[in-house]
């Protein structure tokens, strides 16, 4: 019954999805009653393809690639969470194909291309074949970029940029490595929280954070503190239920609230414990108000003395920053500027608040524009506003690692590009064959004549020839 009635709620996208949820939660309970056991992600110890209506990321952190060669789902697109877990894991994905579970069935043979979106059932010998000869080409072009894996960062000109990965746990350091990142730019702490079945203890924290630090070498770390809330809920943590929980009770402003206070303490005690083991940085998510921002460094303080005067060591040069999500935020880039020591544009996030488009919703794909002059205007202020007052400015939504985009963040300025390790390598290639002066032109020309994206991709043809 009320699957039913969520489902007719064809006005309101997100409310319709939410009937995945209790349907969901039917089948666990009913589950439960007759002790049965669901599928678990991680127990498939055989190579498959996964098909489903939707896999949550912390479903899809537990796959293992080693059997899993792809997933297919019916919902998603490619900034959801999902997605770029897969991007981490190097696991081929097509999501948001509407009805997929409904035309596959158990035991079909499926071909599934992540770089096209293309999914094929029951593919005859000759799709096969260009299916295998699509990835032979692919592989080979994987070996041409791991030549570059040693070298620095720099432009055809010589300029220098940091090329940074993200990551989700403390095993991911090994990709970061093998694929030559200079840093990690953005470590999802979430994902602690979402694998285990209570909050990490401070010890444990610190452990998976002395881990990566160490992993990486000196090179630096930013570290995110806990994004809870939207797509990502904690099953020992209840949260309250709302109607958009991606614009509502979430990230630091749970942190910083009286609910979530400890649990932030504990996080940032544990970071500080941690800090010795390398070069960390701290940034701070989904901050909307320079009071936020001034809280959660107030609350850091706080735990910093109070660790010195416990005899524990901690780093002196521990770097404060914030991810621009917000639109607010990166309007009032200018003033944050003089208080935090980096910006991290998060694009995926800003991208959706600034088109008021849901980046999960099909219905509005069509918004969701990386390239919209509006998108551009609002990173080329923020990287304007840090270099105005000594600061750096990154990037590590889905954006820094576009190839299309790429030419352009180079042209504004940006001076750290984080993205999926699998993506280093090739933006590395993209990197050495751009012109700086060139690019600068380009991105001037785009922020002042252009007024669509496709105005922008247009004019990219005339200043990017990387083939």
């Amino acid at each position: 019954m009320f699957i039913a009635i969520f489902e007719g709620m064809e006005d309101n996208p997100y409310m319709q999805e939410r009937a995945a949820d209790i349907r969901d939660v039917t089948k666990r309970v009913l589950a439960n009653l007759l002790g049965k056991k669901l599928p678990n992600p991680a127990s498939i110890n055989e190579e498959a393809i996964v098909v489903a209506h939707d896999l949550t990321p912390s479903d899809t952190a537990q796959l293992n690639k080693k059997y899993v060669k792809a997933f297919v789902t019916n919902i998603g697109g490619r900034t959801s969470h999902s997605a770029i877990m897969a991007r981490t894991l190097e696991i081929a994905a097509v999501l948001g194909t509407n009805n997929i579970t409904e035309l596959v069935k158990d035991g079909d043979v499926l071909a599934v291309s992540g770089i096209t979106g293309e999914v094929v059932i029951n593919p005859t010998e000759e799709q096969i074949a260009e299916f295998k000869a699509a990835g032979e080409a692919y592989a080979k072009q994987k070996a041409e970029w791991a030549l570059l894996k040693d070298a620095k960062t720099v432009t055809a000109d010589g300029k220098h940029f940091e090329l940074a990965a993200n990551i989700g746990t403390p095993k991911d350091v090994e990709g970061v490595n093998d694929n030559g990142a200079e840093a990690v730019g953005l470590y999802r702490t979430e994902f602690l929280y979402m694998d285990s079945q209570d909050f990490p203890t401070e010890d444990d924290q610190y452990e998976a954070y002395k881990a990566v630090l160490e992993g990486m070498n000196g090179k630096p770390v930013v570290v995110r503190t806990m994004d809870i809330g939207g797509d990502k809920e904690l099953p020992y943590f209840d949260l309250p239920k709302e109607m958009n929980p991606f614009l509502g009770y979430r990230a630091l402003r749970i942190s910083i609230s009286e609910t979530g206070n400890q649990m932030f303490r504990t996080q940032l005690r544990a970071l500080l414990r941690a800090s010795v083991h390398g070069k960390l940085r701290i940034m701070f998510p989904m901050v909307a108000l320079l009071t936020e921002f001034r809280t959660a460094k107030g609350i850091l303080e706080e735990e910093k003395a109070k660790l010195l005067a416990e005899g524990v060591a901690v780093a002196d040069d521990i770097q404060v920053g914030i991810m621009i999500e917000i639109p607010a935020a990166a309007m009032l880039a200018d003033q944050f500027a003089k208080e935090v020591d980096f910006f991290s544009i998060g694009t995926n996030d800003l991208i959706q608040y600034t088109m008021a488009a849901d980046r999960m919703n099909e219905q509005v794909s069509y918004l969701y524009q990386p390239y919209n002059p509006s998108i551009l205007r609002l990173i080329n202020n923020v990287i304007k506003a840090a270099h105005a007052e000594g600061k750096w400015a990154g990037m590590c939504g889905e954006m820094a690692g576009d190839q299309t985009a790429v030419p352009l963040l180079v042209g504004m300025g940006l001076d750290e590009f984080s993205m999926s390790a699998t993506s280093v390598l090739r933006t590395r290639s993209l990197m050495k064959k751009l012109d700086t002066a060139k690019m600068q032109e380009y991105a001037n020309r785009a922020l002042t004549e252009c007024s669509t994206m496709e105005e922008v991709i247009e004019l990219s043809k005339e200043y990017v020839n990387v083939d």
